[in-house]
């Protein structure tokens, strides 16, 4: 069977839903980037699901895709994204392709730039391709590797966004950090997580790190040996 028939069908009408989960999900629980409410209002989210769950793709709560992943509540993958700021010409590095949902939206808000997205599992990097040609978009590449080990080749990134959760922060995502650059990571075990952010000046002052609330992701995999602080 092909990546394209086991994807979720397109449905006829989903702007309302869509619509109301912007205003409830989101804006009503306080996101207010008006770019980062219209990507979620564009991003149909029932096709980065299994066919048997496009009825729930705007529950308020993530959801199975498969291989023991997920794809992130509404609000989480909402909140991220206002807090990594991305920019119309940014170079932006996404470990976990995952569904793909995420990348779309990036991919939509990255408009003139270009969005760098790692996966180590193959079929949902095939389904997430098909998606990705599905909805036209043209400024995403894709990469089969060890997240934690980011995209060497392609850096430095503008931004990096990390959609599973280490004990640490890996260095090599660090590494790969322009100057003004800002990286997002869930950072903790399974019982607890913590949304950090870590900003890099453009001179040679220390990078600053803040967090921005509990949240909850399955665990990063990788070869890569984690220091944990």
């Amino acid at each position: 069977m092909s990546a394209a028939n086991r994807l979720a069908r397109p449905a006829a009408n989903t702007r309302g839903p869509r619509t109301r989960m912007v205003m409830r999900q989101l804006a009503g629980r306080g996101i207010r980037d008006q770019r980062v409410l219209a990507a979620m209002r564009w991003a149909p989210r029932e096709w980065f699901l299994p066919p048997h769950l496009a009825s729930d793709a705007y529950s308020d709560g993530p959801l199975p895709i498969g291989s023991g992943q997920t794809i992130s509540q509404p609000y989480v993958v909402a909140l991220m994204t206002e807090e990594l700021q991305p920019r119309r010409t940014d170079r932006i590095l996404e470990i976990g392709t995952g569904s793909g949902y995420q990348t779309a939206i990036l991919a939509y808000l990255a408009g003139n730039g270009r969005v760098f997205t790692v996966e180590r599992l193959p079929d949902l990097l095939v389904e997430a391709e098909e998606r990705f040609r599905r909805l036209g978009l043209t400024n995403i590449e894709t990469f089969l590797g060890d997240g934690a080990k980011g995209w060497p080749e392609q850096a430095p990134f503008d931004r990096i966004i990390v959609a599973a959760a280490a004990p640490s922060i890996p260095e090599p995502l660090t590494a790969q950090l322009a100057p003004g650059g800002r990286l997002i990571i869930p950072v903790g075990d399974l019982a607890l997580q913590e949304l950090v952010i870590l900003e890099r000046p453009r001179s040679g002052e220390r990078i600053v790190e803040r967090q921005a609330g509990g949240v909850r992701f399955v665990p990063l995999i990788s070869r890569l040996a984690f220091t944990e602080d």
